[in-house]
């Protein structure tokens, strides 16, 4: 009835049938819309998978090109490898051991060989660069916690463990071969238990005790008897004092330098008297300046050099001892320093004097020796002439007195 009275134009229209057909429409652009936006979603995380493979093969294939399962020491150049050598032997401390041997040779009453004290100079050397590398390649683990040692080659991979250790072993057999071979049996023992010393016994003890320093100490004192050893073929009272007056300045020596080292010291672990008792090492320092003072004066006394020896020496050994008194009233960075310096000094100057002022020189004893046995033939002659005189006449005036 409504819908007669109506005209076209206002004919009713369902609200049903005028937003039911664009709601569908929408619904399908959304959903195909999300179809394809899955499709190239799909697609992009298959091609950033594919890349992503493929950066993985080229990363690993790259992985493996650097780093193979095997690959030769990081040191190839000779030049290279000779300085390396050189850091792992400790060069300096190596060439302080050559020297005080060289020292001991001089100075012992002997002829002069020149080529058994080139044979001992060198493998003393050679056994001293093998124990420094055996220590260096024990301590790296500590070594890296030291300012003062984490450059060294084996911490920075510079050598390999294994390429130390066989440098240690080609340098100390052939150290210990030439001091056996070209010199002596006694300075090869001497040799052998001087690397045994430090590589088993000091190294190890560093961490568990101070009497570290006094087992050191006896390290350094060994060199210069080698040298004595080398020279004289066996060891007297002269090589005692010789290898006392080393003994005893070690300990101002690295007392002094251990001091300003401390922090590196307690960091790595190690047991030294500047850490655990400071007191000790202060009072340890003095000591020894005393020893060095009262050896220098036995020496003329047990006959090894003339009294010109101990005069010389008082000034030296005195400013040393008051280095060292300073040293132990205010220790500090500064006095610490002196004494340390000072000690580098001392002891190149004492071995100097040692040798100007030797007891024996063999040269002159062997000027002396045809005087003495010219004089002992003439007396044995005159008291032949003067008692047998039948001795000294021709056989025709030996039987005229005869009869």
């Amino acid at each position: 009835m409504l819908r007669l009275l109506l005209r076209p134009s206002q004919e009713f229209i369902s609200l049903s049938n005028v937003y039911s057909q664009p709601l569908r429409n929408f619904a399908g652009g959304i959903t195909k819309l999300a179809k394809t936006e899955n499709a190239n979603l799909s697609t992009k995380n298959e091609d950033s998978e594919n890349r992503v493979n493929e950066d993985l093969r080229i990363g690993v294939s790259k992985v493996v090109e650097k780093k193979p399962l095997w690959e030769p020491s990081p040191c190839l150049d000779k030049g290279q490898l000779i300085d390396q050598y050189k850091k792992l032997s400790k060069f300096r401390l190596t060439t302080l051991v050559v020297i005080t041997t060289m020292a001991g040779y001089a100075v012992a009453p002997a002829p002069f060989d020149p080529a058994s004290f080139l044979m001992c100079t060198v493998g003393t050397g050679l056994v001293s660069a093998a124990a420094n590398s055996v220590n260096q390649f024990h301590e790296v683990p500590f070594d890296s916690q030291m300012s003062r040692t984490k450059n060294r080659v084996i911490v920075t991979g510079k050598v390999s463990p294994l390429h130390a250790m066989g440098f240690a072993l080609v340098s100390g057999a052939a150290g210990l071969s030439i001091l056996y071979y070209g010199v002596n049996g006694l300075t090869a023992a001497l040799g052998l238990s001087n690397f045994i010393l430090y590589t088993s016994i000091y190294t190890p003890m560093k961490r568990i005790s101070i009497l570290n320093t006094w087992v050191g100490s006896a390290v350094g004192a060994i060199p210069p008897l080698i040298g004595w050893a080398g020279c004289c073929g066996s060891i007297d009272a002269g090589a005692w004092i010789l290898g006392g007056l080393l003994y005893a300045w070690q300990f101002p020596h690295f007392n002094a330098l251990s001091w300003n080292l401390r922090p590196d010291y307690s960091r790595a672990g190690y047991q030294m008297m500047a850490v655990t008792n400071p007191g000790l090492c202060r009072r340890t320092a003095l000591r020894y300046t005393f020893v060095i003072t009262l050896l220098s004066t036995l020496a003329p006394i047990m006959d090894v050099t003339n009294y010109w020896f101990a005069l010389e020496t008082l000034p030296l050994n005195a400013y040393f001892s008051y280095l060292a008194y300073k040293f132990y009233k205010d220790s500090n960075s500064g006095t610490s320093r002196k004494l340390f310096r000072f000690s580098l000094l001392h002891l190149p100057l004492l071995m100097i004097l040692f040798l100007i002022n030797k007891k024996r020189w063999f040269f002159t004893e062997n000027k002396e020796e045809p005087k003495i046995h010219d004089l002992v033939d003439a007396n044995v002659g005159s008291f032949i002439k003067l008692n047998l005189p039948h001795i000294n006449a021709s056989p025709l005036e030996a039987s005229s007195k005869a009869v």
